[in-house]
C-alpha cells in the first residue's frame, strides 16, 4: 500500500507475526532503475519473507526491475494490476491493464525470463466497469497460467474506472468471495489469495476453510497491527508467541534509537503504530500522545516512554511501565 508499507512499517508488522509474508508499497520500475536504490530497496533481514510490489507496464523495464530486486534478496516480486488509484491510472498501470490481457502476459513473461530464483506473482481484481466477472476472470486467470503464473493474489471487488473516487473503489463494489472460491475449483494448480475486506483472524480461516490458499489483509493490519496480526502465527501456522502492544512497544525502541541516532525523525515511525492499542482502554491516549509529540524538533524515545506509561497507568498495569 503506497506510502503504508514502507521499511518501519513491515519491521514492526514483523515483531507480531513472524510467518506472514509482508509486501512493500507499490514501486515503478522507473524509481528503481534511476532512484536511490538504496533508500527504496533496503530492508531489514527480519523481515523475511518479503516481497516487493511493482507497478508498471513496459516488459524491459519490469524485467529489468525484476533483475535489480533479486540481486537485493526479496522473496517474491508482485506485478499489481488491481490498483485502481488516478496516478497510477494516468502512468497505464494497475488495475486499467486489465483491459490490456495480451500486455500483461506480455510482461510477466518477460519477469518470468528475467528471474532467476524469484517468486513472480501477480495481484488483481475480479474485473473492470462493465465486466461480467464471471467471464473475465476465468479468461484472466487462464492467460496468467498459460504465461507461466502459478501464484495469484485476487481483489473479490470490480474496480470502477470512472465515476466513484480510487477510496471508494475499495468500498462501494460489493465483495464477490464466492467468485474466488469457484475460480480455486476451476483452475486447482493456480494458488489464489483471497483479497478484500478481511478484518480478522475469523474471517482469514473462514476463507481458508473454503479452500483458498491464502488471505491478504491489508488496511485492518496497518490501523489494528497488534489486534489482527497477534494470534496469526499461532492460529494458522501452529507456531510463534503471542504478544501484546506493551511488548510491541518495548521490542521497537531499540529499531527506532538507531534510526534517530542515524539521523531519522521519530514520526518517521510512529505513525504506523498509532493502531499499537487499538481497543483497549488508553488507546485515544497513545494515539494522542504520540500525535501530538513525534512529530516535534528533537523528539526521541522518551515521547513513546510517556506514552506506553500512559497506558499501562490506565490498565492499572505496572509490569509494563518502562524507565525514562
Amino acid at each position: 500500500m503506497m506510502e503504508w508499507t514502507d521499511r518501519h512499517c513491515r519491521y514492526l508488522h514483523r515483531l507480531i507475526s513472524k510467518n506472514t509474508l509482508l509486501y512493500t508499497e507499490m514501486i515503478t520500475p522507473a524509481a528503481i532503475l534511476n532512484g536511490d536504490q538504496s533508500k527504496i530497496l533496503n530492508f531489514d533481514e527480519t523481515e523475511h519473507p518479503v516481497a516487493l510490489q511493482l507497478g508498471g507496464s513496459e516488459p524491459k523495464s519490469l524485467a529489468a526491475a525484476v533483475k535489480i530486486v533479486e540481486a537485493w534478496g526479496y522473496d517474491e516480486v508482485n506485478l499489481n494490476i488491481g490498483c485502481p488509484s488516478d496516478r497510477v491510472r494516468s502512468g497505464s498501470f494497475g488495475v486499467i491493464l486489465m483491459r490490456s490481457p495480451g500486455l500483461v502476459a506480455d510482461c510477466v513473461k518477460a519477469m518470468l525470463d528475467a528471474s532467476k530464483n524469484l517468486d513472480i506473482t501477480v495481484k488483481c481484481r475480479i474485473g473492470v466497469d462493465e465486466d461480467n466477472p464471471y467471464l473475465v476472470l476465468p479468461e484472466f486467470i487462464e492467460m496468467l497460467q498459460l504465461a507461466g503464473i502459478n501464484r495469484l493474489i485476487i481483489h473479490a471487488r470490480k474496480a470502477w474506472l470512472k465515476g466513484i473516487s480510487p477510496k471508494q473503489n475499495r468500498d462501494l463494489p460489493p465483495l464477490d468471495y464466492n467468485l474466488i472460491f469457484k475460480m480455486k475449483k476451476i483452475f486447482p494448480k493456480m494458488h489464489l489469495t483471497l483479497n478484500g475486506g478481511v478484518q480478522n483472524i475469523t474471517q482469514v480461516k473462514g476463507h481458508l476453510d473454503n479452500g483458498i490458499d491464502g488471505v491478504m489483509i491489508g488496511r485492518s493490519a496497518y490501523y489494528n497491527p497488534v489486534q489482527v496480526l497477534q494470534n496469526i502465527d499461532g492460529e494458522i501456522y501452529q507456531k510463534g508467541i503471542v504478544k501484546n502492544g506493551f511488548e510491541v512497544v518495548e521490542e521497537m525502541l531499540p529499531y527506532i534509537e538507531k534510526h534517530l541516532q542515524n539521523g531519522g525523525r521519530l514520526n518517521q515511525i510512529t505513525r504506523h503504530m498509532l493502531g499499537i492499542f487499538s481497543g483497549q482502554p488508553g488507546a485515544k491516549l497513545w494515539r494522542r500522545n504520540i500525535s501530538e509529540q513525534a512529530h516535534k524538533k528533537g523528539a526521541d524515545l522518551n515521547v513513546l516512554i510517556n506514552a506506553v506509561n500512559a497506558v499501562a497507568l490506565t490498565n492499572k498495569n505496572n509490569d509494563y511501565l518502562l524507565a525514562i
